[in-house]
């Protein structure tokens, strides 16, 4: 295309083009000035167009592309502050967030393009992490289905439905690895495993952005994903939000760090910068992590922005002495965009007067967010996303609901069902009784970050119980019992005993209000709230058999429960059709098959806790205990609820795991296999797990690290033979250089149901 046609096309004022810039020019690889950068499309003609653009802009304007900030809902719609008018008004914003609504959001780009010198439209961005109106389980819970299609589908429907209101960037997905339930973002990730954590990444990339390679993103229902946070966010010290990361190199790069590279080999757009530190240096300042590491080293060619005003919190980190140093460490690390703090638009023009910042590093920053304008499209239609009749009729399709139903269904955990107490089936006679705030609790159902989610929609458990059993001999009573919050204290004890005691069963509906979870919400208790533990110790009193259907963000401490109760269903935060999806699965309707990916501790005196652990030179054997061996003395090593523990309504024998032969060497593989058997009364779900560990090497390696994973569909009394394939890729490690590499040695090898199933095991060697 040539330049000038392009450049009339973009709704570039004509009468710059009679100026003394002389457009014309541009034509001439001669006369052009060339800018240092690499391309994410690596496509020519983009970045001839990018690069003729930067030719036409001030200093200032550049800058203006690096700064994004934040709007505020209105009644009428979205608006920008009027500190920042100014900013739009000169076309000085490069991207906006936290504005919603094609109308409204037209507006704000009818003003960029209207008032500022080249119309250079504004990128909309927003935080749609499990869902824009149709909401979905959260990331944890849904990571729980091993369902890889099943979360690219939900990330695919959310940028359906985002992309229709206008917002062409999500930032999302959090791929940090978790470890600690203390941590209340723990909810926005896939757990504690980096290999799985590595597939998920990559799954919720390609569903978010919807493209088979760069030239797809011209299309009205892509946007860009954004890999988070970079790097180690997950690490925490002592699961506090924001707090230090102190970790070894290995520990970063052999666990937190392969989620994060997935994305890039998924072709993610976008990096944001993480709050934390890493080895002394605020992550937004860091330039071992941004430059080193994720651009030279990885190779990655996208745009990274901060979170939220990350480059001023490098003044209370102690690694800036004002808002101006903070701007300078920020965009020499590598980083393009300045997210709501402007620190960029109020510094980097000084910096570059005074030699502290190049002009160089600022048209790389401005040219990498540029490029993504150009593949999005918007430069062809600045409002190509502000589609209000595509709006009305996209977001929340019945065929969306009806996969947030399927998402809940598959991502919710029986954690345990003494007795076979469920389901409970509809042709039993019983009178039930639903307890506990969480049964016609509406508002917490979806979660935090449920960002356009109308909670008042969400189905509530009682909606979904009372429908599911209509015309059935299952009759309910309903007695809150206590608030969400504990603050009516024991005033509905009595009322809810009485209800109890009239009935056959009990289903307490429990957990936590969605405040607890999710930024900002670390907890020190992880139980369920005294009142709820309560007035559960009250009803065990009577003798009945008791359901808990726990809502909550991240894994808890429920070592009473699970003494005390006959079954346990872990529902997480389900998202819009909750209630529908609890109904399904304690009705029978829907044989629970997800297992967990993020291991549930018996107290928070055993957090950290994860499975894929090292061992100690002193490790204890739970057969033969004995003093002065790596334990503790009132509880177990062992954790309540393993990574990989999940319960059906049916049962499943493992038998006959073989290996095609005992060793294999460079550029070889064998296969291993395992009969998978269902023996119960169900047809169901199971998710196979195969887990190694390597017996010794110049590195010490965990006890156990998950290497693949299948779901298989199996109806009552079948048997199927399952196979993975083991090579070098399986096997290999860091090495203590840090480069990856394969030792001979000996390998133990486990197929089963949880990474606590030590049953079919056997060995192999690498020679």
């Amino acid at each position: 295309m040539q330049i000038k046609n392009w450049i009339s096309n973009s709704r570039v004022p004509a009468l710059i083009l009679a100026g003394g810039l002389a457009f014309a020019a541009c034509n001439s690889a001669e006369q052009k000035v060339p800018m240092d950068w690499q391309s994410y499309s690596q496509d020519a003609t983009i970045e001839n167009k990018v690069d003729s653009l930067l030719s036409l802009m001030t200093l200032e304007e550049k800058i203006g592309q690096m700064t994004q900030f934040a709007g505020q809902g209105a009644v009428t719609g979205p608006e920008i502050g009027d500190e920042f008018k100014a900013y739009l008004e000169k076309g000085l914003v490069g991207s906006m967030f936290n504005v919603f609504g094609a109308k409204g959001l037209r507006q704000l780009q009818e003003q960029a393009m209207e008032k500022s010198r080249l119309r250079i439209p504004i990128l909309f961005a927003a935080d749609v992490i499990h869902g824009y109106e149709t909401t979905f389980p959260m990331p944890l819970a849904e990571s729980c289905s091993w369902d890889l299609e099943l979360m690219e589908e939900s990330a695919r429907i959310a940028a359906e439905e985002a992309t229709a209101a206008g917002i062409s960037w999500t930032f999302a997905p959090m791929v940090d690895i978790s470890r600690d339930a203390r941590w209340g973002r723990v909810m926005e990730g896939a757990g504690e495993d980096p290999y799985f954590g590595s597939l998920v990444a990559k799954a919720r990339v390609r569903g978010f952005q919807g493209i088979e390679n760069y030239q797809d993103f011209a299309k009205p229902n892509t946007m860009l994903a954004c890999t988070k946070h970079f790097a180690a966010y997950g690490a925490a010290e002592a699961g506090r939000d924001y707090n230090t990361v102190d970790i070894s190199e290995r520990t970063l790069r052999e666990v937190y760090l392969p989620p994060y590279q997935a994305t890039l080999e998924a072709g993610v757009a976008t990096f944001m910068t993480a709050f934390n530190e890493v080895e002394g240096v605020p992550s937004t300042g860091n330039k071992y992590l941004y430059t080193d590491i994720l651009r030279e080293e990885w190779g990655f060619r996208g745009m990274v922005v901060t979170d939220y005003t990350a480059i001023n919190e490098m003044m209370a980190h102690g690694y800036a002495v004002d808002l101006a140093q903070a701007a300078e460490r920020a965009a020499n690390a590598g980083i393009d965009m300045d997210m709501n703090g402007a620190a960029y638009a109020e510094n980097l023009k000084g910096l570059v007067a005074s030699g502290q910042v190049s002009e160089t590093t600022i048209n790389r920053a401005a040219a990498r967010v540029l490029e993504l304008k150009f593949l999005l499209g918007l430069f062809d239609d600045p409002f190509r996303y502000m589609d209000e009749e595509r709006e009305r009729t996209v977001i929340g399709k019945p065929e969306f609901l009806e996969a947030a139903h399927r998402g809940a269904q598959r991502s919710m955990v029986l954690l345990k069902n003494e007795n076979n107490i469920l389901p409970l089936a509809k042709d039993q006679a019983k009178k039930v009784a639903l307890i506990g705030p969480m049964i016609q609790e509406r508002m917490s159902l979806n979660g935090e970050w449920a960002i356009r989610g109308d909670r008042n929609k969400s189905v509530t458990l009682f909606e979904g119980l009372t429908q599911k059993y209509k015309g059935s001999k299952v009759k309910f009573n309903y007695a809150k019992g206590c608030d969400l919050l504990g603050q009516e204290g024991t005033k509905g004890f009595a009322e809810a005993l009485r209800v109890a005691r009239q009935s056959d069963v009990i289903i307490f509906g429990g957990g936590e209000d969605f405040n607890w979870s999710g930024e900002a919400a670390s907890r020190t208790e992880i139980k369920l709230p005294a009142p709820q533990q309560d007035l559960l110790k009250a009803l065990k009193k009577l003798g009945k058999p008791i359901v808990l259907v726990a809502v909550n963000g991240r894994p808890l401490n429920l070592s009473w429960e699970d003494e005390n109760v006959d079954a346990i269903l872990e529902a997480w935060y389900p998202g819009t059709m909750a209630g529908h999806a609890v109904a399904d699965i304690l009705s029978g309707d829907y044989n629970p098959s997800a297992k967990l990916t993020m291991t549930f501790p018996r107290n928070v005196g055993q957090i950290p806790i994860y499975y894929n652990h090292k061992n100690t030179g002193r490790p204890l054997d739970p057969n033969n205990w004995a003093d002065y061996k790596s334990s503790y003395l009132d509880v177990p090593n062992s954790p309540l609820y393993p990574f990989g523990h999940g319960l059906s309504y049916t049962s499943y024998a493992y038998s006959d795991l073989e290996i095609s032969q005992s060793s294999f060497a460079k550029g070889g593989k064998i296969t291993a296999s395992v009969k998978v058997k269902n023996t119960g009364k169900y047809d169901g779900e199971e998710i196979v797990q195969l887990y190694i560990h390597d017996q010794v090497a110049s590195v010490t390696r965990p006890v156990k690290e998950l290497k693949g994973f299948q779901k298989v569909r199996l109806k009552k009394g079948e048997e199927q033979t399952v196979k993975f394939e083991i090579d070098e890729s399986t096997i290999t490690f860091l090495g203590l250089d840090k480069q990856p590499t394969v030792e001979a040695g000996t390998f133990d090898l486990w197929i089963g149901a949880s990474s606590a199933d030590e049953q079919n095991h056997i060995q192999f060697t690498y020679q």
